[in-house]
């Protein structure tokens, strides 16, 4: 992730939650990965450099089951909001949104940062149809690029096939 222009970096809360926030990215890009449906390990990204009045979004992660963003307050304080596809009859799906919001919490949580930023997870609002929210910024064109996750097949399924 790119450094912004300005220097909302440089308080400390705003780098704790910067760093939380990388973590559960990175969790939820190697759950992702996970998915052997190609179409379920797109990723449509929005990345700001500089924050002004009218853009405050740092990051933003948009895939058709997990949605996560990193945006600024009116205080200038950071701010983790995420989102999950709820509706998807399909179990193993479930357990990767699970624990993709399992993620969230646990790495925000007092008892592994050195600053306490769990008020930074805001559920103001939260996404609960990342895959249509996925198609409208697909089709708009808003300033997001797409990344295909690569798959990786999880390290069980390695093991199960190496014995057969």
């Amino acid at each position: 992730m790119k450094r912004l222009k300005n220097d909302l970096e440089k308080y400390p809360y705003n780098k704790a939650v910067r760093a939380a926030f990388m973590l559960v990215l990175k969790e939820a890009k190697a759950m992702l990965a996970n998915i052997q449906q190609e179409e379920l390990r797109y990723s449509l990204v929005r990345e700001e450099k500089e924050i002004t009045p009218h853009k405050r979004v740092v990051y933003e992660f948009v895939s058709p089951l997990l949605y996560l963003r990193l945006d600024v307050s009116k205080e200038d304080l950071f701010n983790i909001r995420y989102g999950f596809e709820v509706n998807n009859p399909n179990d193993e799906v479930n357990a990767y949104t699970a624990n993709f919001l399992r993620a969230v919490y646990s790495l925000t949580s007092k008892e592994i940062t050195t600053i306490n930023i769990e008020a930074c997870v805001s559920n103001a609002w939260c996404i609960t149809e990342c895959g249509a929210l996925y198609e409208y910024v697909s089709d708009n064109n808003m300033s997001h690029k797409f990344e295909l996750i690569k798959y990786r097949r999880a390290p069980s399924s390695r093991k199960m096939q190496a014995v057969a």
